[in-house]
């Protein structure tokens, strides 16, 4: 038996088969229409029932995860006799960060002879998940508890995050933008792009006028990046809501400029940050030198 695990929540809109293959336990978010509560499994499939369901019209509300549940769940790890590593989301982006903290002390007296570790990763969606596959792959090369946590702080801040949407309205439910701008930027097109900066939010970083000038900053940013660091074998990831055609547009044209990448995976967004965002969010992350808009 290993040592320790490395936990996440669902909110690193990684692929459930990823996470059973590699076992890595993870606590679901909930999601909510119609007053019925969904629990985030995981699954492709689930990911894509919601943003066709939000193109017919349906609109989902998050919900936090409460500190017992936080509580069961590093209870249930820590039993195995294992050490726990926990990543979840940026503490800027939910309240949920606070309840795991509290949690973990609680939990931490229940086993004080084993070490639980929860680091702040200021990553969100699948920056979050980046970042759990490589301490992941870390400590499947043999890298100990501490080696694995120091990689990880050492590098939190080197995953790029870019985003674009499709409808603002969207981001006007969520408080990102206001009446009057969404409706002018509906008139005119307009469509932002956004980023994660190093405090991790998740901010408006440029509006293009269009989906393809969107989409063609996402790329050139990207290419810059993955150039200026070193794109060598260097894996991305691309998560879309429902445009992967677009995704295959974005995959290609960095494939392109950087044919020495590593692999370039396309999946479903997470329900999470979709259901604030919407159908047509389309997503890059990779390790770089430094986070930077544009």
């Amino acid at each position: 038996m290993s040592e320790y695990v490395i936990a996440t929540s669902s909110t690193a809109d990684l692929p459930r088969t990823w996470l059973e293959e590699n076992g890595v336990p993870f606590i679901s978010y909930s999601y909510i229409q119609d007053g019925k509560v969904f629990e985030d499994d995981c699954r492709e499939e689930s990911r894509q029932e919601l943003y066709e369901s939000m193109r017919r019209g349906a609109r989902f509300k998050t919900s936090m995860i409460n500190e017992e549940k936080y509580i069961e769940f590093f209870r249930e790890i820590l039993k195995t006799g294992q050490d726990l590593i926990f990543l979840d989301m940026s503490r800027k982006m939910s309240v949920s960060y606070e309840n795991s903290v509290r949690a973990a002390e609680k939990v931490r007296q229940e086993f004080p002879g084993q070490r639980l570790y929860l680091m702040d990763t200021r990553c969100i969606s699948g920056g979050l998940g980046l970042l759990v596959m490589e301490m992941v792959k870390r400590k499947n090369q043999g890298a100990g508890f501490d080696d694995v946590i120091a990689w990880g702080e050492e590098n939190r801040l080197k995953i790029a995050h870019r985003f674009t949407v499709d409808d603002l309205n969207y981001l006007k439910e969520g408080g990102r933008v206001s009446n009057a701008a969404a409706l002018v930027g509906s008139l005119l097109g307009i469509k932002p792009v956004l980023y994660v900066p190093d405090e991790g939010t998740l901010d408006v970083v440029k509006k293009s006028r269009g989906r393809k000038a969107a989409l063609k900053m996402i790329i050139e940013s990207s290419v810059n990046d993955l150039k200026e660091s070193g794109a060598d074998g260097k894996s991305v990831l691309i998560l879309q809501a429902d445009c992967r055609e677009d995704a295959g547009t974005v995959r290609d044209a960095i494939r392109a400029a950087c044919p020495q990448i590593g692999e370039i995976s396309i999946t479903n967004l997470g329900v999470v940050i979709g259901a604030h965002c919407g159908p047509g969010l389309l997503t890059v992350f990779y390790l770089c030198n430094e986070r930077r808009p544009v």
